[in-house]
């Protein structure tokens, strides 16, 4: 019981020790980055609307390709029952 109660109490100190060892201010204030710059609000106005044109949110190859057809809906559903007779496309569920 006694090494038990001697272990437990050693874990406590050294957690409570590692905690003090991380303990910075509330709000961060090492990781605060300091900008000097010599640009005005307008020249940085300009660029941001420059790239803003030059940028899409739209994913890469997102867009679907559309097209106007000028076959015949009739003419298309006869030549694909056709097909099917001939044995040139598969019907139902064999492949």
């Amino acid at each position: 019981m006694n090494k038990t109660a001697r272990f437990l109490s050693i874990a406590a100190v050294s957690a409570f020790a590692a905690f003090g060892a991380h303990a910075d201010e509330a709000d961060a204030s090492q990781f605060a980055t300091k900008f000097e710059t010599n640009r005005t609000r307008a020249e940085v106005a300009a660029e941001a609307s420059s790239v803003a044109q030059t940028r899409s949110i739209e994913p890469a190859g997102s867009r679907v390709v559309t097209y106007k057809s000028t076959a015949d809906r009739a003419a298309v559903r006869a030549q694909a029952a056709d097909a099917v007779r001939t044995g040139q496309i598969p019907s139902g569920e064999q492949g």
